[in-house]
């Protein structure tokens, strides 16, 4: 669950087509449990738990599995969970921000920490990486639901910040799709989905985000190892979110068999 574009069309690339399904959905329905934890168990009165349910949705996930991680709120388990980040570096001295969720903080820094180091980075300290990032609403709308003049009016209008029209994609198929990215102050997301929606529907996806200032150009013997680096913190339990300022030219993603 990358948030940066490039990036994203990156893991999809490396892992989308095999992924385990049931693995995603355990992470975005601990998600959800969490997200209703912190307020009302119902997604109208909880933003949070708004986002996070828009999000399993667009995933396709099942409503009778969103429905079960929302009434375990209330069950007493996963009490302990708790949102922790951690900052590194890759190769090139790629910044990477690792969302998770955990209920043992010392297990989870401990295998961030090992699969950092065992896949050419390090971990640093928090802040280390995280004012080279904006953290910003992302909303995600497929590009044929208005023109980019007409969602680049209706997203200003809305209250958004900027709109990336046409962003190219991946399925999980591998194939290309456009689609409209709309970026708004991190207090203003759900604004701009209310705006949004009443003139074009339910957007693709919706989440906060830690969007890269600016990108560095990986090339070379670096790309596998980054890849390698990213595709182990994906398959980590306890990472929920995973953010880097790479930008890895599409020539490059030819040579390897991802």
């Amino acid at each position: 669950m990358a948030g940066h574009s490039k990036f994203k069309n990156i893991m999809h690339r490396k892992g989308a087509q095999d992924k385990k399904r049931s693995k995603l959905f355990s992470k975005l329905a601990r998600d959800i449990t969490v997200a209703a934890k912190s307020g009302m168990p119902d997604p109208d009165m909880n933003p949070r738990l708004r986002l996070a349910v828009n999000n399993a949705k667009a995933q396709s996930m099942p409503k009778d599995n969103i429905d079960r991680a929302i009434k375990k709120a209330s069950s007493g388990e996963d009490d302990n969970l708790e949102d922790v980040r951690y900052e590194g570096f890759g190769p090139e001295g790629i910044g990477i921000i690792v969302e998770a969720l955990t209920d043992n903080r010392n297990r989870t820094a401990g295998a961030v920490r090992s699969i950092f180091s065992k896949n050419g980075g390090n971990l640093g300290e928090t802040g280390s990486v995280s004012f080279m990032f904006d953290n910003l609403g992302q909303i995600i709308y497929d590009a044929d639901v208005a023109s980019e003049d007409d969602m680049f009016e209706a997203a200003i209008e809305a209250g958004a910040q900027d709109v990336e029209p046409n962003d190219i994609d991946t399925d999980d198929d591998g194939n290309e799709i456009k689609r409209h990215i709309i970026w708004t102050a991190r207090e203003d997301l759900q604004m701009v989905i209310d705006g949004l929606s009443e003139k074009f529907g339910d957007p693709l996806s919706t989440n906060i985000v830690w969007k890269p200032q600016n990108t560095i150009t990986v090339t070379g013997d670096k790309v596998s190892t980054l890849i390698k680096l990213m595709d182990a913190l994906e398959d980590d339990d306890d990472v929920q979110a995973i953010y880097a300022n790479c930008d890895i030219p599409d020539e490059e993603l030819a040579k390897l068999d991802i």
